[in-house]
């Protein structure tokens, strides 16, 4: 696939990804999380930018640290994002000041990796940025999703029992700290 394509997903999924971060979205009933980012890595799979051809085995150990940094930073907001659960057992998810940081770190370690290539000769193409991304999407994911059931079954409502048992009006909330 062409590099433009891949510009244009990872704009596409960038500009998501932000609006995801500072906006409430409901988290507990996603059964389909990893969808994104599946789809991502099989786009920067296809991509011939994945490795350099010159350097095969740096540009795969630079393409696995990137994949780790996406790992880690993802993990981070799902951990850093605040829950709560809504009147009608919903879960419900919010980036918060600390995950501001972990995304200043994230994009921190990612150019210092996008540099390290550049000095070491390695050409990575927009493949080794959808990998990361592909990573970053799928550890938050992950991590929410873990979180969310921690949250039903913290207030007494098994994972997969139907909303609306409780009462009216009644928000609980959770984040890394506790309330």
């Amino acid at each position: 696939m062409s590099e433009l394509f891949n510009v244009l997903v990872m704009v596409a999924v960038v500009a998501l990804v932000v609006v995801r971060q500072f906006s409430t979205q409901r988290v507990g009933d996603r059964r389909r999380w990893w969808v994104l980012p599946a789809v991502l890595f099989i786009v920067a799979l296809r991509s011939d930018g994945a490795l350099d051809h010159r350097h095969e085995a740096l540009s795969a150990v630079m393409l696995g640290a990137g994949l780790v940094v996406g790992l880690l930073t993802g993990a981070g907001w799902g951990w850093t994002a605040r829950l709560w659960q809504g009147p009608d057992e919903s879960v419900w998810s919010r980036g918060t000041r600390a995950t501001v940081f972990v995304w200043a770190g994230g994009i921190g370690l990612r150019l210092s990796l996008a540099v390290a290539a550049l000095l070491l000769g390695i050409h990575q193409g927009t493949a080794a940025l959808l990998v990361s991304l592909a990573a970053m999407l799928f550890a938050r994911g992950a991590v929410l999703a873990m979180r969310a059931r921690g949250v039903r079954e913290q207030y007494g409502v098994p994972a997969g029992s139907p909303a609306g048992d409780a009462p009216s009006g009644a928000v609980r909330a959770m984040s890394k700290g506790g309330v």
